[in-house]
């Protein structure tokens, strides 16, 4: 499978530069693999899809402000760093991107905040624009993340071309979200709403959650034609017992695994045994899913609808077939369905 087939002309005007008004009123696209049938319902509607005991597998990650803007000491430059994850709490060590990286050596410090609240020191370079940063801060370990955090901001994608408002802190965060440590937001749980999840659970659906902490690896782009040359970033992982159990119920009475997002579908398959059973697991995962590939867990996805080359496009054209999903990707675009991180969503079954 080759890059060049998942290119497909997105008219810049139909990525969503914000959310619909309410979480569960997005447009949804269903797309059924037996017959190739297209349907265009509202989001909340997905509840007509499903029945007592089928299984919702949710991705309950945190994202966390990731984004800070500093200055460097002495020119005063300013700096874009883009927090990745904490590598050690007790010495404040931070891996991070830095963008103008040319201008950023080891030893330079640079400065966060009105009366430079917050110092940090590069220590490290990782990769063209990665650093290694130590905060130098001589508070409590939770002093200093709040102190962290309150300099941040939400770390919307470059796609979205705007200012960060006061709504995103909320509406870019699942309603489940508990696991901090995402840098980005598992975008098909966004439109879940309580009011949805409370009608789900009367029906007698069940929930799974695990966690993917999703990094910048979801935007980073491809830049091989031969897809098999790709290397996708790693991503911390958990599935416990009482979320596989819930799985592997559902799977033994035969009912609908529905992987929302791409995230909890390379979860799902990162860690799934020789007879389709979903294992307790703990660690890291740089699975990288395109056509064609034979999915061993879920069988049906909910995603949004994703950007020309993207690795998420990919996973989603291995799910629901390439051909039926280029389809429905060239159909989205005609009836102006939103793209993207606050766009609408497919429901493939």
């Amino acid at each position: 499978m080759k890059l060049s087939k998942f290119k497909y002309k997105l008219p810049e005007e139909l990525i969503a530069l914000h959310p619909t008004h309410n979480r569960d009123e997005s447009r949804l696209m269903v797309v059924h693999r037996a017959t190739g049938k297209i349907e265009h319902k509202v989001f909340k509607e997905i509840i007509n899809y499903f029945v007592t005991d089928d299984v919702f597998v949710f991705n309950d990650t945190k994202v966390f402000p990731a984004r800070l803007y500093g200055n460097k000491e002495k020119t005063g430059a300013e700096i874009e760093v883009f927090l990745l994850r904490e590598l050690n709490a007790e010495q404040r060590l931070w891996d991070v991107l830095v963008d103008p990286a040319r201008k950023i050596r080891i030893g330079n410090k640079l400065y966060f905040g009105d009366d430079d609240a917050l110092v940090a020191e590069v220590i490290d370079n990782t990769t063209s624009r990665g650093r290694t940063l130590r905060f130098l801060y001589d508070g409590s370990h939770e002093d200093f993340k709040k102190t962290l955090y309150s300099l941040g901001e939400t770390p919307l994608p470059k796609f979205i071309k705007r200012e960060v408002e006061p709504e995103d802190s909320e509406r870019y965060q699942t309603i489940f979200a508990r696991n901090e440590g995402a840098v980005a937001a598992p975008t098909a749980g966004l439109h879940f709403s309580r009011e949805l999840l409370k009608r789900l659970e009367i029906k007698g659906t069940h929930f799974s959650y695990i966690t993917l902490h999703v990094g910048l690896g979801n935007f980073r782009t491809v830049d091989v034609e031969d897809l098999t040359k790709h290397k996708m970033d790693s991503e911390q992982i958990q599935i416990t017992d009482e979320a596989a159990q819930i799985i592997n119920d559902g799977k033994d009475r035969k009912n609908r695994i529905c992987a929302v997002g791409t995230t909890v579908m390379r979860t799902l398959e990162t860690s799934v045994s020789t007879f389709g059973h979903v294992k307790p697991f703990e660690g890291w995962t740089n699975k990288f899913i395109f056509p064609a590939y034979d999915f061993q867990v879920a069988n049906c996805m909910v995603s949004n609808f994703h950007l020309p080359y993207s690795t998420l496009l990919m996973m989603v054209a291995a799910f629901g077939g390439y051909d039926l999903v280029m389809k429905a990707y060239k159909t989205a675009v005609k009836e102006k369905y939103r793209f993207g991180t606050y766009g609408d969503a497919m429901l493939i079954i």
